[in-house]
């Protein structure tokens, strides 16, 4: 008997043929997915302890204030802790970091700077605005390690009727902090608007009478908005502040009503009473019954007013807060309305108590990036137990509320300048936009719950066909060229009563977004012209279309002088003209009478 045929394995047929049949279960290495997502030196040392903090520091690349003034002095120690790092080292890895920084989730759905970003109270949805006029709506809840992108963009001023409507960059975003069904989107216009979570648009703002030089007599802001707040404890109100010099709060509850207005006098030199309100923030009051609204401005007060009213007079006001001149885009009010931080134009972040606002707490030098970046914002921690900050390096900066020293300093874009910040409460996870159009998730498994962390825990999706571009075709514009439209088709899917969907092709062929152009659709007969010859034989001078007007009526000459049509009645009485001849004297005569006088 024949021994066995023995086949060897093929690794790449095994590989290929399916292990199972039925419906497979997605399953990960849920660990080595997080590990992966680990941000390089990023481990918080031990603090407290003398010996080995500033060794550990330097491992995991973190930069301290203090390591950077100590410098080479802990050199000559470090010899002498190594016995010690080694014991300590299991301990600092068991330790758990005080800040969510080791761990980052990228998210790359935009093409320039983003100026702002909002995540709504649960921390389920994000959206972020940008420098490229849209804003993108993102769904934690939908994402895998291999699909992290945007569900929805929208362009806020796609809802004009106008075909001529522009695009403008996005100031600021920010969700309702009562009701996150609402959405605050300012743009680079007199105008802001209210979207909802979904970002359908719900009103919109009314631009004010220029003409008026009286800012109180006008309905809404005359130029462009800078930025926008919302009322932390009253959901129908939100504030917009204007380089008309004005504070304008709006009643929501009625499609954007403006309820009342303050007018900031500058008192410049040469300024005419009027300046650029650059920043804006709505918080609490320290005594808790009441709210206080602070604003920036061009010529470098910091303004402050009781948030409840009225406003005809401001509580406190500080004439040199920063530089005259320069733009303070970064302010922001602790959870106790105790404190105001800013960051301004002038190179320094400045600590102000709402108590005494007449001097600043504390004032430290930082590199300001608002001369490119106007929105570079500041922001305290969800417990005011920390302020962060980016820095044009594209570091991210975690100071201390009392002193403004940098407490922890990591890169996260390097040679990229960070612009918007934000550090949700609930989600324990910072949050950072850039200028290189990068949104950076920062969590740490151990202290932040869901968002990033609930993404990085899901099985990564298998990629389809459908998920490349290059192999699918757009159909946000409308069907392709050589398609077959039926006459009075239904060309949309489920529409809603009250929706108006703004891509796709109406049933007679023109798309639905009014700023793109009409194109006539290129059908299989309109190819060849069959009715031309029609259009010759039937419809009477048609030719002339293709004739040169001169050669047309030029050859109608000869024919008008031998058979005129209209002179045949006294064609032959028709007089002839006679002229009389003159002498050569006569003729000289007149040559003399029509020279010109000299003089």
């Amino acid at each position: 008997m024949d021994d066995d045929i023995i086949i060897e394995e093929d690794a790449a047929l095994k590989d290929f043929l399916p292990q199972g049949f039925g419906k497979q279960e997605g399953t990960a290495n849920v660990a080595l997915q997080v590990e992966r997502s680990r941000r390089l030196g990023t481990q918080q040392p031990k603090s407290e302890d003398g010996g080995s903090d500033g060794a550990a520091r330097s491992k995991h690349g973190i930069i301290d204030a203090e390591d950077q003034e100590n410098g080479d002095d802990d050199d000559d120690g470090d010899k002498d802790d190594e016995d010690d790092e080694d014991e300590d080292e299991d301990e600092d890895e068991d330790e758990e970091d005080e800040y969510p920084v080791s761990h980052e989730l990228v998210l790359k759905t935009h093409e320039r700077t983003i100026t702002s970003m909002t995540l709504d109270a649960s921390g389920s949805r994000l959206i972020t605005g940008s420098t490229d006029c849209t804003v993108k709506f993102h769904d934690f809840a939908s994402m895998t390690p291999t699909t992290l992108r945007a569900f929805k963009s929208v362009d806020p001023l796609a809802t004009k009727t106008s075909a001529s409507s522009e695009t403008h960059p996005i100031h600021h975003v920010e969700f309702n902090p009562v009701s996150p069904s609402t959405v605050l989107v300012v743009s680079a216009l007199p105008q802001a608007n209210l979207l909802s979570r979904d970002g359908e648009p719900i009103a919109q703002s009314v631009k004010g009478d220029m003409y008026l030089r009286d800012m109180h007599n006008t309905k809404g802001h005359i130029s462009e908005i800078t930025t926008g707040a919302w009322h932390p404890t009253d959901r129908d109100l939100c504030v917009t502040a204007g380089t008309d010099s004005t504070l304008r709060i709006w009643d929501c509850s009625v499609r954007m009503v403006q309820k009342d207005v303050i007018v900031h006098k500058s008192r410049a030199a040469g300024s005419a009473g009027r300046t650029r309100m650059t920043a804006v923030a709505w918080g609490a009051s320290p005594q808790g019954n009441s709210s206080n609204l602070v604003a920036a401005a061009l010529d470098g007060s910091l303004v402050m007013w009781n948030g409840n009213g009225p406003y005809t007079r401001p509580t406190a006001e500080i004439r040199d807060a920063h530089e005259r001149n320069t733009w303070t885009g970064g302010l922001d009010i602790s959870s106790d309305g105790r404190t105001v931080v800013t960051r301004g134009g002038d190179d320094t972040i400045k600590l102000w108590d709402t108590r005494k606002f007449k001097s600043p707490i504390s004032t430290v030098s930082h590199p300001s990036t608002t001369s490119q970046y106007p929105t570079t914002s500041i922001k305290f921690s969800p417990t005011s137990t920390s302020i962060v900050t980016g820095s044009a390096e594209g570091s991210l900066h975690i100071l201390n509320p009392a002193t403004l020293k940098p407490e922890l300093v990591t890169p996260v874009t390097p040679k990229s300048p960070l612009v918007s910040l934000l550090w949700h409460p609930k989600l324990n996870q910072i949050l950072t936009g850039s200028a290189n159009a990068e949104t950076h998730v920062l969590y740490n498994p151990s202290l932040s719950t869901r968002g990033a962390a609930t993404v990085m825990s899901r099985a990564p999706k298998r990629r389809h066909i459908d998920d490349d571009p290059n192999l699918t075709t757009d159909l946000s514009q409308g069907l392709s060229a050589d398609a077959i439209i039926a006459p009075n088709g239904n060309l949309s899917t489920s529409r809603q009563p009250h929706s108006k969907p703004l891509t796709g092709l109406t049933a007679s062929g023109r798309s639905r977004d009014p700023r793109r152009p009409h194109i006539p659709v290129t059908t299989p007969f309109a190819k060849t012209q069959p009715d031309e010859k029609h259009v010759r034989d039937n419809i009477p001078l048609s030719s002339m279309r293709d004739e040169d007007p001169r050669e047309a009526l030029l050859k109608y000459a000869d024919k008008a002088e031998k058979d005129p049509l209209f002179t045949g009645a006294w064609r032959k009485t028709q007089p002839k003209t006679i002229y009389a001849e003159l002498s050569d004297d006569e003729e000289e005569e007149g040559r003399e009478k029509k020279k010109p006088r000299q003089g």
